[in-house]
């Protein structure tokens, strides 16, 4: 039976009705309360009200609270349903059960976080009729439910009452609750739907089998469901006072035994027969010195050790203390690695390393020079920023060995527990430190470049938030004084130096973003591939395959046809899987006994990879009037995408489909207000856009699109179909539009125009304001596109080929 807030009401003690002479949904007997037919609803989270049950409840709901408002303001009474769900925050007809209880509100108390709390009785059961009113409370029409009339008392509902109240009294002995009063209320009942209301309202029931009791309209049938469960609880009290019982015999017995090692221990020390473990605490205490632990920590070590020499070797908590010991010895206080200061030699390791990359290697030849120059400056946070396979964890490595220092990464990827990088306190049973302290054990230095991986991929749940954990150790102002809840100790990690890696930026906390320093790596340039398969890729195949280097010819041709036919991405990891699986069958032929070198061509790329998986892209000799290609960018680097627009016979509707998302959808709605502004300047029938209803789609229905980027193009393929003109089949474009049609920046532009360049796209229109991306082009990449920046809207349409012209044929 229930513990807590919910109490007994003798049936006898109910409380009568003061409410009007309305209309009623029904009363019991000549002298007892009138329920009105119309009802506020409270809809309940985990608990089912019976008759005659008095109970506390905490109201925080909109809806719930105005329906307490209007009960309070006409007779004190609503019904109170249970949610099938408890999850649904605003649970509809749909989500409650249409069973539940009338109650009166005897109390209520406004608490301090603006909730209320109400004292409630039930009255009487209830089945919703009919949904009067949703809004701005819920207002339901009821009937009152009545058992079934009760005959005389037979042997059978004798047997029910009796034992309905003698299993309460056996559970509530096993719960050691004083049953006297309780048993007194219980006998005073003869009534079995009245005594299966009483008992029911104090077990612990799933709100599903409290239901079925409180439908169930037969008294002798809802007296055989409170039995059943009953029965249930008092198997399940009966094993759990057993449990608890076997808990202090095996409590009773550690402390004997703690006692007679004790009286052993003190027997063997007057015997001088001394096994005690103190050479290995000594053995543990030297090592402590040699560690160069801070005078906190080593006060901290010396109570733990002296701890552990009061202890007895096997007990429990000499193991935990020992393990802690052990930590702190292993973990690095002052031994670090010497950097390379000499700025040549780590440039020329870097170029060994990485083609192209020239901001992340400036970066790091700036660190360098200002360590020379300040050897206490404190380590820097970057966190490099671009597609998958652009040689970001790579680059790491590289930055850890051009500057002699050990290299360390963990991956965020998926990490959903604070602990995992705070780490777990010792109170808990095989409780170890953070991945932090962890990793820095094994870099064995207190200077290494640590590398977090995948940062944009951090969780979050009920265990923690790991990102905002992040937030100390990134922080340079705080990551000198670190406190991993193992050690609950103070670690620096000022002189470490953080390099984080992201996809994107969107799924980064703003705080946490606000402590690194963002480095960009947008992608690779066809030509860029070509010398990074030359230099890198084609070696490290030929070498993992083992083969040699003149068994293997490729030439540069070759190379572009793979990354044009059997390769899309922004990084290099598809180009090396191909460019091995090449190595991988040249190996199979020399393990045969065939002699090289081989030579591969474009005829025989065929026959070792297969066909293209990738044409170039299918760009019809003339586009139909209504399509534009625009140019998006995603977290995999530059794509193309075609706008397209159809005109239909209707009243004006705009039509959206293509799985855009809201910000997509306000430039396609901002671009028709545009035109509709524009009409008479662009040549069209003020009346048209009132006769046509108006198709934007974006094909690739399956991927969902966002952003303000698509703008321009969405403007374009519009007035291209309200004008029936043809927009070029080789020019893009890219850029957030406004009302008055201005042209505003957007992200992504060198992903972009490289994706323009890898389609065959002649021309790219961008925003002005994006002017300055573009000079960060490569020169050779440069000749092959010719861009057009434009202000405004009106800028485009020279460009686009669009002038005056009349839809009179449209009429």
């Amino acid at each position: 039976m229930s513990d807590n807030k919910i109490y007994l009401a003798n049936p006898e003690e109910i409380i009568k009705d003061p409410g009007d002479s309305s209309r009623t949904a029904g009363s019991d007997r000549e002298g007892e309360m009138e329920i009105p037919t119309k009802l506020p609803l409270l809809p309940v989270r985990d608990i089912v009200v019976f008759n005659y049950m008095i109970l506390p409840l905490f109201v925080g709901r909109d809806k719930s609270v105005q329906a307490i408002d209007q009960a309070l303001n006409n007779n004190r009474y609503l019904i109170i349903c249970t949610q099938k769900d408890e999850q649904t925050e605003n649970p509809g007809p749909d989500d409650l059960y249409h069973t539940g209880t009338v109650v009166m509100i005897m109390r209520m108390l406004k608490m301090p976080d603006g909730r209320l709390k109400v004292l409630v009785q039930g009255i009487s059961r209830a089945r919703i009729r009919s949904f009067v009113q949703t809004d701005p409370l819920d207002i339901v029409e009821i009937e009152v439910v009545r058992d079934k009339e009760f005959a005389d008392p037979s042997s059978e509902s004798e047997a029910l009452l009796r034992a309905a109240r003698e299993q309460s009294e056996k559970l509530l002995g096993l719960r050691g609750v004083d049953s006297a009063e309780i048993m007194a209320v219980l006998n005073s009942v003869d009534d079995p739907g009245r005594l299966a209301d009483l008992v029911a309202s104090n077990l612990r029931m799933k709100p599903s089998d409290a239901q079925q009791i409180l439908e169930c309209e037969d008294p002798l049938q809802r007296l055989r469901m409170v039995n059943e469960q009953l029965a249930r609880e008092v198997e399940v009290a009966s094993m759990q006072a057993k449990i608890q019982n076997m808990a202090k015999e095996g409590m009773d017995k550690a402390q004997r035994e703690y006692f007679l090692r004790e009286q052993l221990k003190a027997i063997r020390k007057e015997l001088g027969d001394v096994t005690e473990s103190g050479d290995d605490i000594e053995q543990l205490r030297q090592s402590l010195k040699k560690a160069g632990l801070p005078a906190r920590v080593m006060k901290e070590a010396e109570k733990q050790l002296q701890r552990l020499e009061n202890m007895h070797p096997d007990s429990a908590e000499s193991t935990v203390a020992r393990t802690y010991l052990e930590w702190l010895v292993e973990i690095p206080w002052k031994k670090k690695t010497k950097d390379r200061l000499d700025i040549k030699e780590a440039e020329k390791i870097l170029d060994e390393d990485h083609y192209d990359l020239e901001k992340v290697k400036e970066r790091i030849l700036e660190y360098l020079s200002v360590r020379k120059l300040n050897p206490r400056m404190k380590g820097p946070i970057l966190c490099f920023v671009g597609p998958p396979g652009v040689g970001k964890t790579s680059l790491g490595q590289s930055i850890a060995r051009s500057l002699n220092r050990k290299f360390v990464r963990i991956s965020l990827g998926g990490m959903r527990d604070e602990a995992e990088i705070r780490g777990h306190r010792r109170t808990y049973i095989g409780s170890m430190p953070g991945r932090i302290v962890q990793s820095m054990k094994e870099a064995g230095s207190v200077n290494p470049v640590f590398m977090l991986d995948e940062i944009d991929k951090v969780g979050t749940d009920f265990r923690g938030d790991p990102s905002s954990a992040l937030l100390e150790v990134l922080d340079p102002e705080q990551n000198h004084s670190f406190t991993d809840h193992y050690l609950n100790v103070p670690y620096d990690l000022s002189r470490v130096m953080f390099i984080c890696t992201a996809n994107i930026l969107d799924t980064i906390p703003s705080a946490l973003l606000d402590r690194m320093e963002v480095i960009r790596i947008p992608g690779y340039t066809e030509q860029e591939k070509v010398k990074i398969a030359k230099k890198f890729l084609l070696p490290r195949q030929i070498h993992e395959c083992g083969l040699r280097d003149k068994d293997v010819r490729i030439s540069d041709g070759v190379i572009k046809e793979i990354i044009r036919n059997y390769t899309r991405e922004a990084g290099l990891r598809n180009l090396e899987r191909e460019i091995g699986s090449v190595c991988r069958k040249i190996a199979r032929q020399v393990a045969e006994g065939k002699k090289g070198p081989f030579r591969i061509t474009r005829h025989k790329l065929g026959r070792l990879l297969g066909g293209a998986r990738f044409k170039a892209e299918d760009r019809d000799t003339e586009l139909p009037p209504g399509v534009a290609i625009g140019l998006a960018w995603t977290a995999y680097g530059g794509e193309i995408l075609h706008v397209e627009v159809s005109l239909m016979p209707g009243k004006g509707k705009l039509i959206l489909t293509g799985q855009m998302g809201e910000v997509m959808k306000e430039s396609a709605q901002a671009a028709l207000s545009y035109a509709r502004s524009r009409a008479r300047k662009l040549g069209l029938d003020e009346n048209l856009l009132d006769k046509r209803d108006i198709h934007i789609h974006v094909p690739a229905g399956a991927t969902p699109k966002d952003g303000p980027s698509a703008g321009l193009t969405m403007v374009s393929s519009l007035v291209s179909a309200l004008t029936d003109k043809i927009l070029p089949n080789d020019t893009g474009m890219t850029g957030e539009i406004t009302l008055r049609g201005r042209v505003l920046p957007v992200g992504g532009i060198k992903e972009k125009i490289l994706a323009a360049v890898a389609s065959g796209i002649k021309t790219v229109i961008i925003p002005q304001a994006n002017r300055h991306d573009f000079d960060e082009i490569p020169t050779d990449l440069r000749k092959n596109i010719q861009v057009r920046t434009v202000e405004n809207i009106d800028q485009i349409w020279p460009v686009l080929q669009i002038g005056q012209t009349s839809l009179e044929k449209h009429d």
